[in-house]
Parts: structure tokens; C-alpha cells; sequence
């Protein structure tokens, strides 16, 4: 392989085209459009919903690790990446959208184990809310939406900047919100940070603040569990976030991600995903409706 052909591989554009490019790929009705739904792999199907502000490809350094036991289903969410925009911008509307999605695409494997990132984790919560029969069990990352003292994030404008001055911005914004550590913020992220966020014209804010996970929580009959960054900015304080979970879920499984900021995901993915597999891999505990 000449040097060339080695750079190529590692860039930010190869990587996303490689592993979209092994995607198998379907579409539900969503609004005037679809919902773009991606899969990899074979099993017990698993499905991962991004965050604000992202795609599928939030999850572009688990998909290989998960997809080697389990059918992995990553959607763009409604109003995100390749999807349109949903008929309307609430929870109930969003939850029809993916409920139907998966009554389409698999009906015969419902329910099944769902995975929500951020914002995800909002619409996850609000899917076994208004759909339990659709949710067998539920992880929670880095939720917002529980009504707790939100960090201190200051994100910086990128508008009307180019080149040198952009990346820079950029790049002090993944640290803010994203991202914990400074080496993590290489050209992938700020490629998926660039890519995913032109595409985005849905506004979460009303969908999560202060406190709409936090209004779904008591009518989920299905397993929550949760996984957390040690360093979330977003949603600090895990043991404060774990305290409000277990009000409603006190059996919860709640793990901590150490040395990661809020994109645990990218940022320690194999720590990432050794957690997740565990909560996957172990047996509905007892009081699970499903």
C-alpha cells in the first residue's frame, strides 16, 4: 500500500464513506419525506438514536464493536442528517414516526433494545412512553431533559469564518460541549461536527429543556439503565444525574465512562462499548414488562 493509498484511508471522508458503504439501508415513511434508517450486522437488533446536532454517524466508532453480535439500527432522526423533517416538531409525533419505522422494518423482532444519545436519549424515553410495546429495554447516554443544574458551556459563533479561523472555532466548540480531552478532537470529529451540523434543522431545545425527560420517566414500565461521562459539560455531576434516575428506576444500572467528555462514545469508545455490551448482554432484571 503506498502512502498515498494509507492517507486515504484515514481520512475523515473515507472512514464515514467505509462504513456507510456497508450499511444496509431502508426508509419510513417521515412528513413530506422518509426517515433514513442504516443496519450492520446480524442478531438481536439493537437501535441507536444521535444526539442534537448529529446522524447516525454519532456512533461511528461503535458501530463495528456492536454490530459483531447484535443488528445494529441507526436512523437519522426526524428533522436530522438524511431524514425529513417530522409532520410535527413534538414528542408524540417523533415517537409515531420511529414506532412505525420499526413495526415496518421488523416486526417480527419487537420489542428490542434501544440506545438514545443526548437528545436521544429524550426521544428513546418518550418512544417507551407512548409505545412500550415497542421497547424492551432502554439505555440512557448522557440525557438531558432531568430538570438538573445544566454546565457551563460557552460555544463560540462560526458564521461569516473560513479556513484556519473556522477550524479553530470549531474545534474550542467540540471542547466546550463535546469533547474532554484536547488530542480527541482530531479531523474526524471536526469533519462529522461540520457534515452533521449543516444538515440539522430541527431545534431540540423545546424537546429537552428543562425537564422532558424527566416528564417521561414515571410512565416507562420497560428497563432503564444509563451510561455517563465522568466529564459530561452539558449534564454534569453524574451522581446528581444517577440520584433523579433512580427516583423513577431505582434498580438502574448506572455506569460511568471515565476520562470522557459528553461524546463518550467518540471519545473512549472501546470503554464505551464494553459498558454497553454488558447492559445488553445481561438478563431483563425482574419488574421488566417486557
Amino acid at each position: 500500500m503506498s502512502a498515498a493509498e494509507s492517507r486515504t484511508l484515514t481520512e475523515p471522508t473515507a472512514i464515514v464513506a467505509d462504513l456507510d458503504g456497508r450499511a444496509r439501508r431502508f426508509n419510513t415513511p417521515c412528513g413530506d419525506g422518509t426517515l433514513l434508517w442504516r443496519a450492520w450486522g446480524s442478531g438481536p437488533p439493537v437501535v441507536l438514536l444521535h444526539g442534537s446536532h448529529g446522524s447516525w454517524s454519532h456512533w461511528i466508532r461503535n458501530i463495528d464493536a456492536l454490530s459483531a453480535e447484535r443488528t445494529v439500527w441507526a436512523p437519522d432522526l426526524p428533522g436530522y442528517g438524511d431524514s425529513a423533517m417530522p409532520p410535527r416538531a413534538d414528542h408524540a409525533c417523533i415517537a409515531q414516526v420511529i414506532g412505525s419505522g420499526l413495526r415496518q422494518l421488523i416486526p417480527g423482532e419487537l420489542p428490542v433494545d434501544i440506545v438514545g444519545f443526548s437528545f436521544g436519549a429524550v426521544v428513546a424515553a418518550h418512544l417507551a412512553s407512548f409505545h412500550p410495546d415497542l421497547v424492551r429495554r432502554l439505555v440512557l447516554v448522557g440525557a438531558g431533559g432531568l430538570g438538573t443544574p445544566q454546565g457551563a458551556v460557552t460555544l463560540q459563533r462560526v458564521r461569516g469564518l473560513e479556513g484556519d479561523a473556522r477550524r479553530v472555532v470549531n474545534r474550542a466548540n467540540l471542547l466546550a460541549l463535546m469533547l474532554h480531552h484536547p488530542s480527541s478532537v482530531d479531523d474526524l470529529a471536526l469533519h462529522l461536527q461540520a457534515s452533521d451540523g449543516s444538515r440539522a434543522r430541527l431545534d431540540p431545545i423545546p424537546l429537552v429543556l428543562p425537564d422532558k425527560l424527566l416528564q417521561a420517566l414515571p410512565r416507562i414500565r420497560t428497563q432503564v439503565d444509563a451510561i455517563w461521562a465522568e466529564h459530561d459539560r452539558p449534564h454534569p455531576q453524574p451522581a446528581v444525574q444517577e440520584q433523579v434516575l433512580r427516583r423513577f428506576h431505582p434498580d438502574l444500572d448506572f455506569q460511568i465512562i471515565p476520562e470522557a467528555g459528553h461524546w463518550a462514545m467518540y471519545e473512549r469508545p472501546t470503554e464505551f462499548d464494553r459498558a454497553l455490551l454488558g447492559l445488553l448482554r445481561a438478563p431483563l432484571r425482574r419488574g421488566s414488562i417486557n
